[in-house]
This record gives structure tokens, sequence and C-alpha cells, in this order.
């Protein structure tokens, strides 16, 4: 805009003073603004405030008139003007419903009352200003609409039937006239479906509508199914329990199982699960007919004086409602005598899985403790092996024979014959070796028997070497003395056991 201003003040001198009075104001221009809000929303039926204020800085700037429009299909329509010298004016439709709240050069606010659809919209504040103008500013208006929510369930009955696979309409939820849209769900335990549906309205509001389809079972039977509408922050759940009607479900009690010759007081009892329920109850055998002892009262049939043979057999109820009609049988057997009558089932299985637990408690509290003692047996000993002096110490476990044999060479075993001269000097030479005991006692053999017995002509002293004097040795030949004329010298490696 500047630019603009001084391109028009090269085009002509006259109008130098003109550009010099917008120059002069330009500041000013951009310094005054109309503040509005952004959007405003509200319901219908309900009152919102339109805020709109004007900034002047300039004292020079005069204000002439406040006016609010509403754009309607790119045209503007006058809603209400305030101006110093004429007041206030509110135009039609908007007629004792829009006020201006405090009416002054700055303030321009209004309230509208008692929203309708066709207030929503684009709305402008404009303030006339002298000289510099119109300045205006635009908000949007929305208008909410609460819905109408209900829930009905059909009237059509609800009835199953064996083999049925048709899906039929069990309830309807309808949120009507909302804006937004609604938000429609079920809750229910229910194998059912769903299907929705919405609707626009023209004066811009929209209907949810869902229904609910199920196949009616005897499952379905009092069961509940829910609505659930969510709206904004209000939440709407209306219900209703299924009342399906299905044919009856015979069952037979009161046949024990020992029923014997001159038992007294036997009866039995037809009972069936319908709905509506059973009306009628029919007794019959199936190849004869009813013995003459037994009296029926509706749904029992009563067996009067002792039981006999004749009352074995197969005995049927039939039960109707307006539904269908299903039947039950049961076989009655006569015995001699009563059969003996133990611990019931129940007892006896209760009382032998209590002893079975205690018997595995006890095993394996058992199998703990032995092997806890074994544990601390093992460490006692392991601490007075520890605590023993090296010499009261346990040897080491015995080479094996194979791991010794690995050991020997042909080295380590040699015979020398000497002369009687040789022999004094070798005598001499040998160190003195500490005599070893072995305190096992050996097995008698010829051999040691003729050297106990002290043969003249050989006299032979033994010695068995320890591991210790072997490995002192400079050489690990040892040799044993023999009388006599010729002496023998051996290779003795140690007795190790």
């Amino acid at each position: 805009m500047a630019s603009q201003l001084q391109t028009s003040c090269r085009a002509s001198w006259w109008t130098i003073g003109v550009c010099i009075l917008a120059a002069a104001l330009l500041p000013g221009l951009q310094a005054q603004t109309v503040l509005v809000n952004d959007t405003v929303s509200g319901f219908i039926g309900t009152d919102v405030v339109l805020h709109c204020s004007f900034t002047n800085p300039l004292p020079n700037v005069k204000i002439t008139q406040v006016t609010w429009q509403k754009a309607t299909n790119g045209t503007k329509q006058n809603v209400a003007i305030y101006n110093p010298a004429m007041g206030v004016s509110i135009l039609s439709p908007y007629k004792e419903r829009v006020t201006f709240r405090n009416p002054s050069f700055k303030d321009g606010t209004i309230q509208l009352s008692r929203l309708e659809l066709e207030d929503e919209g684009v709305y402008i504040c404009e303030f006339a200003t002298f000289p510099t103008g119109n300045r205006e500013s635009q908000l949007n208006l929305t208008v909410l609409a609460k819905p109408t929510n209900r829930m009905e369930g059909t009237k059509r009955p609800l009835i199953a039937k064996s083999g049925r696979t048709e899906k039929i309409l069990v309830a309807t939820c309808t949120s009507s006239n909302g804006k937004p849209p609604s938000t429609v769900t079920w809750d229910t335990k229910l194998k059912g479906e769903a299907e929705f549906q919405e609707i626009r309205n023209s004066n811009g509001t929209i209907t949810v509508i869902s229904r609910y389809r199920l196949v009616p079972s005897r499952e379905a039977h009092r069961q509940q199914l829910m609505c659930v509408v969510n709206y904004q922050l209000d939440r709407f759940t209306d219900s209703i329990t299924l009342n399906v009607q299905y044919e009856p479900e015979v069952t037979i009690e009161g046949f024990d199982g020992n029923w014997f010759l001159n038992r007294k007081d036997v009866k039995l009892i037809c009972k069936s699960d319908a709905n509506p329920p059973a009306h009628t109850y029919e007794w019959k055998l199936p190849n004869g007919t009813l013995p003459g002892s037994v009296e029926i009262q509706n749904n029992t049939i009563y067996f009067k004086g002792p039981v006999s043979y004749s009352v074995a057999g197969t005995y049927i109820c039939e039960a109707s409602n307006a539904i269908g009609t299903r039947s039950g049988l049961v076989e009655v057997n006569v015995t001699d005598k009563p059969l003996p009558q133990g611990a019931p089932g129940g007892i006896i299985g209760i009382v032998g899985g209590v002893i079975a637990a205690v018997l595995i408690i006890g095993v394996a509290v058992t199998v703990i403790i032995v092997y806890r003692r074994q544990q601390k047996n093992r460490t006692e000993t392991d601490n007075d092996l520890i605590d023993l002096p090296p010499s009261h110490k346990p040897a080491p476990p015995p080479k094996r024979k194979q791991e010794m044999k690995s050991h020997l060479t042909a080295e380590d075993i040699q015979v020398v014959h000497l002369d009687n001269m040789k022999h004094e000097e070798e005598i001499q030479k040998l160190p003195l070796q500490t005599p070893y005991y072995d305190m096992a006692a050996t097995e008698p053999t010829p051999y040691t028997d003729k050297l106990n017995s002290g043969n003249k002509d050989c006299d032979v002293h033994y010695a068995e070497l320890d591991t210790s004097a072997l490995a002192s040795s400079p050489s690990p030949r040892t040799s044993i003395h023999a009388g006599g004329d010729l002496v023998e010298y051996a290779t003795i490696q140690p007795n190790l056991r």
C-alpha cells in the first residue's frame, strides 16, 4: 500500500497533500483492528454472545457506526445496527432476539437469544470510521441440536422353532434430529447383528436409526438387550428383556434305580421347561396301557400299594403348550430286593481324593527329609576331613593298574651278574633305605613258606620302598642282597595298592 501511495505521489503534484495525509495515517490504519470470537456454538433454544471490540489508538479517527451482518449465499443481511446519533436498530427476523450488551465506540458485542437452526452461519462485525473507512471481522456460529432418543421392542412375538435360521427384528433404537449426528451402539450378550441408517432432515439435523436382529432361541429368552446413544458429552441408555416363546423341554423325575418288590409310595413327576408354561400332560406306555394301580394328577403319576413286577416298563410323558408338544421317557426296572446302600459316590470320591493327597504329601516330605540328611552328613564329613592334620588324612585313591603300567619301561627293570669281590663294594655304595612294612595280611604260598623256613642256600632280605624314597634317590634302581657267590640287582618299583 505504501508503494502505491508513493507511485501516486510521483504521478501528480496536485495530490501531494493527499499523499502526505495518507502517509501520516498509515501507522494508525495498521493498528486499528476488530476483534471477534473465531467460533461460537450453542444448542437450539439457548442464548449465545457474539463478542466484538475495536482498537482505535488514534484520537483523530472517529467511529460513526457499528453494524452486525450475516453472510447468506454470497450476500450480506443486516442483523443489528448501533449509531450514536440514531440509536439501536434490530432488523427482522432477529427482532426481540438480539440486543447490544454495552454499545459504544469500542464495544459492539451482541446477544442472540433462543437459537434456531436458521441462525447458523457466518456473522460480520463492522466498524465505520472517518476518515479511515470501514473495519470488519467475521465469526462462525454453529447451532447444535440435541437428539430425541428412544428404544422400542418389536410387537411381533418371538417364537423359537427348530431348524429356523431367519433373523427377525427384535428392537429398534432411534436418535432423532441431532446435530451433529449421534453414535448408536448395542450392549448385550445375544448373538445377533445390528444395522444402521442415517436420515438427513431438511432443517440440517440428522436422525440415526439402528435395528437389532437375531434368530429366536430358547437361550435368548430373558436375555437383556441395551441400546446406548452417545451425543457430545451426553449418554442415553435403554433396554428390554426378550420374551422368546418355545415348546416344552421334558424331563421325568422320581425313579432312583432302586424300585424293588413291595416298596411303597413311589411316583413319577413330569417336568417341563416351556414358554408359555405347558398346559397339559399325558402319560402313556409305548406297548400297552398304564397299570390299574396308578393315579394321575396333572404332571404326576402315583403308584398305589406296594410295587410289583407289573409296574416295570417305559413311561412316556407328553407336555404341550401353545407352541408345540414334546415328550420325555424313563425306563422303570423292578428288582427282587433293595440294592445295597453304600456311601454316596461323591463322598467316597472326596475321601479317596483326600487320602491320595495326604499320601502324596507324605512321600514328598519324606524324600525331602532324607535328601537334606544326606546333604548334612556329607557336609559334616567334608568339614571333618578339612580339620584333620595332613598325617591323619586318608590316602588318596590308588591309581588304576593300567595307569601304573603305563609308567613302566624296559629301562626300569634290569638284572646284573656280579662276582663276590664286587659284591661288598656295591653294598657299601648303597644308600640306607627306610624299611616299609606292608601290614596287610597276605595269603601263604609255597614260595613264601620256603623263604620263611630259613633256606640255608640263599638268604634273601626284602625291602619294599615307599614312593618318597624312590623320588629322593638319584636313580630309580634299588638293589637286593642275597648270600652266596652270585648277587642279582633288580629295579624295584613301589608297591602301590
